[in-house]
C-alpha cells in the first residue's frame, strides 16, 4: 500500500458506474444513490445504464460529464465499472473508487461474445459482439499517472476475478484489501465511510 495520501476536496459531482450485465439497479449502485441522496443532497449523481458497446458507452460518459468541474469531480466503478472508471479518471484527472475492478476485460468478455441476458431483469437481453473486445482494448490505459487519485476496494475471495491481478494494477494506489468477501462487495454498507472520506465527504 503507498504511504502517500492526497487529500482531496469535497466533490460536487459523482459518476457511479454499473459492471458487465448489471444496471443502476445493483445493490451497490442503489445503495450508494441512497446515501447520497439521504446525506449528500448536494453533490450531483448520475448513474447512468451502460450500453453493451465499450466505445459507446465511453462516448455516453464523456458527453455527460463533459460540463463537469474535473477538480471536484469522481467516479466510482464496480467490476467492468471500475475498468471504464480508471479510463474516465486518466481522461479527467478526477479522483476514482474502485470496487473489485475488472483488470483485463477483454481477455475476461471475450467467451461472452453473444446474446446476454440482464442480472437483475433476466427479460432485458443484449448482444456481446466480437467488435467489443477490441473496443474494451481501446480504453485499456497503460498506466496510471495519479495513483494517489484512486481508492481500490478489492476482495480476496471475489468470485469473478482474480484479486491478485487487481492489486498489483493499482499499485500505488490506496489499496484496501478484503480478507475473504465476494465480487458483489455483499457488506459494502461497511465501506461507506471509508469511501465517503476518501471523497471528501466524511
Amino acid at each position: 500500500m503507498s504511504s502517500t495520501r492526497f487529500t482531496p476536496p469535497p466533490i460536487t459531482h459523482l459518476l457511479y458506474l454499473h459492471g458487465f450485465r448489471s444496471s443502476p439497479q445493483s445493490l451497490k449502485a442503489r445503495t450508494m444513490a441512497q446515501h447520497m441522496a439521504t446525506r449528500q443532497p448536494q453533490v450531483q449523481w448520475w448513474c447512468p445504464p451502460l450500453p453493451p458497446s465499450p466505445r459507446e458507452a465511453s462516448a455516453l460518459l464523456m458527453q455527460g460529464i463533459q460540463d463537469w468541474p474535473r477538480a471536484s469531480m469522481a467516479v466510482v466503478g464496480s467490476s467492468l465499472g471500475g475498468f471504464y472508471a480508471t479510463a474516465v479518471a486518466e481522461q479527467t484527472g478526477c479522483r476514482a473508487v474502485l470496487l473489485n475492478p475488472a483488470v483485463n476485460p477483454a481477455r475476461d468478455l471475450a467467451k461472452y461474445i453473444g446474446e446476454q441476458t440482464s442480472w437483475h431483469d433476466p427479460q432485458e437481453r443484449f448482444f456481446f459482439r466480437a467488435e467489443f473486445v477490441q473496443e474494451l482494448r481501446d480504453l485499456a490505459v497503460s498506466r496510471l499517472r495519479q495513483p494517489d487519485h484512486y481508492l481500490a476496494l478489492i476482495a480476496k475471495g471475489d468470485e469473478v476475478l482474480d484479486w491478485r491481478e487487481a492489486h498489483a494494477r493499482y499499485a500505488g494506489a490506496r489499496i484496501r484489501l478484503l480478507e475473504g468477501g465476494d465480487h458483489a462487495i455483499s457488506d459494502f454498507d461497511a465501506h461507506l465511510p471509508e469511501i465517503m472520506a476518501f471523497l471528501g465527504l466524511n
